[in-house]
């Protein structure tokens, strides 16, 4: 495997933001995850839970909700804006003001060709949904008091609205109020305090499940205005209801942290006369739940300790295998961390800021797993804050740590950095226009360059001098995808330059022609990371269901090593791996040496040597070591992993052979977090 001198960073002071709402799209498999900051994400469950696009949040971007229309996504938040997202460009499409105040809540019929909104001053808008915008048609009846949560019934005939200590009943065309449900509040010392109905399901049979800050999941028969049954299920709030697809489960998330699920079941052995029963009671979250996504087969839910978790239903999978295993995802599926590799230097990303950041020296030797004394402390040099309201959504610094660049949606920033026994940095002043608005930034190995993704997959070529900034050209590709580029790779001889994009699409494109050279064969499953062999020149890619390919960009073939790799298979252990490959490496000591890193271990794939058996054992080199040499020769093979580092966010190697290991433990994000509501007690 080989011995690196490790440079271990854990000054990366990386915080995700809290979950605040979510949404489902049965068709397409997407879920779409807002943020406090006013991020949204999108992960497609059909490709391994691969978050395939993220879009850049913005300041006084408060989301409240999500909704799906078909393959469009709708927002609405506290600052009274409706907004529909843009996903091939990654960006608000447009803005409508409801002028109602904050909206609270969002929803459409189940036609697709409306959109109800609750607002703070007591009134549901009713849009209509166009083909490229959406258009107010009318108000329903106002009511004292803001509308908090609302759902459709399937009929698209009634609209059922939650706020303040009941629950109305709109009849959709005429806009009056047809019922008044009355929720009880709390008993006790609360008997005074309002009960918010946070949530509300509307189902085919018009039966009303709700959920309130009473702590109560409660059932009512809609066409009478009854009560049906109350679940006391928390001493706290039940902030978010889910309901599956068939009515026949419901699931409720509390601000203790818990998972509910009610099953509309017979309780008597001949089947007659079914009723809801609460059934489980799930536990992954220290926090808030508030938001649940009820899929066929699972439980997704996510909140305060901004984890975003999948709980498969065992009733629904197959036991015992990879679709029945729990999932929790705490970090990006992207790199936010740039390294410039002869410089030495690292570049962390936050939405609002960019730190830029020198290594530390040691001195002396030691044994693996030696700690060597510091002869220089990691010193910050720069701490770069973003101008605008828009976050940043993606930067870039040059290997020789001579250029900065970073974008929002609305504009792209170069500077110049110096840095002998001060640091300078200088804004580039003139930009060209072409560069407005990216996705990824990259530049060549030679620093004389900036390649930028922009609109359908195209990737502007940029010129960097001291003198100026110069367009070169702008490279397309010919097979007419629209969606945007989320990898862009150099080679280190800066003749060809690799793009992915979210179709799964790899383009290789020729610098000393400015054209198209070839396309990589498209697999069905989402580059995660790729990269370019400094010294073979071959592509290497790994996906979102963790397959790796090699491709020879010189002979447009795969090559034989990646032949082999597919003809005989990647180890389960391997493939049951639950979070993606995020970064590639090379060293280039040793050509036949792959360093690949996902959030809990990197790897170092050896060429030379064979490839695994299908039920191999992935041994943690430090354990290997201690096992007799016999047992050891027998486990040697070309997968060799390390997990003596956790949470990780990078894993470079610079020109001096020395390796940077980047860590966030989750621990730490934890302690960063409020006090939750109800703290675990011994024997409570």
């Amino acid at each position: 495997m080989g011995e690196f001198k490790v440079h271990r960073v854990r000054f990366f002071d990386y915080m995700p933001s809290a979950i605040r709402t979510m949404a489902f799209n049965s068709q397409t498999e997407r879920l779409a995850v807002a943020r406090a900051d006013g991020a949204v994400e999108i992960f497609n469950f059909n490709d391994n839970f691969f978050q395939e696009k993220v879009i850049p949040g913005q300041d006084g971007r408060a989301t409240e909700a999500l909704c799906w229309v078909g393959h469009r996504l709708f927002s609405a938040g506290l600052n009274g804006e409706i907004i529909e997202y843009d996903l091939e460009n990654l960006r608000p499409q447009y803005t409508v003001d409801a002028y109602g105040g904050p909206i609270w809540t969002i929803s459409s019929n189940s036609q697709g060709t409306q959109l109800a909104v609750g607002c703070e001053d007591g009134t549901v808008k009713i849009f209509a949904i166009l083909e490229e915008r959406i258009q107010f048609q009318r108000n329903l009846n106002r009511h004292k008091g803001r509308i908090i949560s609302l759902c459709w019934h399937p009929s698209s005939a009634q609209i059922a609205a939650g706020m303040t200590d009941m629950i109305k009943i709109f009849d959709a065309e005429t806009g009056h109020a047809t019922r008044r449900l009355l929720v009880d509040r709390a008993m006790g010392a609360s008997k005074n305090k309002e009960v918010v109905v946070w949530s509300v399901g509307y189902l085919s049979d018009h039966t009303i499940i709700s959920g309130d800050s009473a702590g109560k999941v409660q059932i009512w028969n809609g066409l009478t205005g009854t009560l049906v049954r109350t679940y006391l299920v928390t001493k706290w709030d039940v902030l978010v209801l889910s309901v599956s697809k068939d009515e026949s489960s419901v699931i409720a998330g509390t601000s203790e942290g818990t998972v509910i699920q009610f099953q509309f079941i017979s309780s008597t052995v001949d089947q007659h006369d079914k009723e809801w029963v609460r059934t489980r009671t799930f536990r992954n979250h220290s926090h808030d739940v508030s938001a649940l996504a009820h899929t066929d087969t699972a439980v997704v839910s996510g909140g305060m300790d901004t984890q975003l978790v999948v709980r498969p239903l065992l009733d629904k999978v197959e036991k015992n295998t990879q679709e029945s295993a729990l999932r929790k995802i705490a970090f990006p599926h992207r790199s936010l961390v740039g390294c410039a590799k002869k410089a030495g230097l690292l570049l962390f990303q936050f939405p609002d800021r960019l730190e830029l950041w020198k290594l530390g020296e040691s001195e002396g030797h030691g044994k693996p797993g030696d700690r060597l004394p510091v002869k220089r402390k990691p010193e910050k040099l720069i701490e770069l804050k973003r101008k605008g309201e828009d976050h940043i959504c993606c930067s870039a610094l040059s290997a020789c740590g001579g250029w900065l660049a970073y974008s929002t949606v609305s504009s792209v920033r170069l500077y110049r950095i110096q840095y002998n026994n001060t640091i300078s940095i200088n804004k580039v002043s003139k930009l060209p226009k072409e560069l407005r608005s990216v996705h990824q930034l990259c530049f060549s190995s030679d620093s004389s360059k900036l390649f930028a993704s922009s609109c359908q997959s195209s990737v502007i070529v940029v010129a960097v001098s001291q003198q100026e900034c110069r367009y070169l050209h702008t490279l397309k590709h010919k097979t007419g995808s629209r969606q945007p580029v989320h990898l862009l790779c150099a080679s280190d001889d800066g003749k060809w330059l690799a793009t992915a994009n979210t179709d799964c699409e790899i383009h290789i494109y020729n610098l000393h022609k400015m054209k198209l050279h070839c396309m990589v064969p498209v697999y069905n499953s989402c580059p995660t990371t790729i990269a370019i062999h400094p010294v073979t020149n071959n592509l290497i890619s790994v996906h979102a269901d963790q397959q790796i390919f090699e491709f020879s960009l010189v002979q447009k073939e795969y090559t034989q090593w990646s032949r082999r790799l597919q003809a005989q298979g990647l180890l389960s252990l391997w493939l049951e791996r639950d979070t993606p490959i995020t970064h590639i490496t090379f060293n280039p000591k040793n050509p036949d040496h792959i360093i690949l890193h996902d959030t809990y271990m990197f790897c170092i794939i050896d060429q030379s040597l064979p490839f695994p058996e299908l039920n191999a054992v992935l041994w943690n080199q430090m354990t290997l070591k201690s096992l007799p040499v016999s047992q050891r020769i027998g486990q040697s093979h070309a997968f060799k992993i390390c997990k003596s580092f956790q949470h990780l966010m990078c894993v470079s190697l610079l020109e001096d052979l020395s390796l940077v290991v980047v860590e966030r433990p989750l621990l730490d994000i934890m302690s960063q977090l409020p006090a939750p509501v109800r703290q675990k007690k011994f024997a409570t």
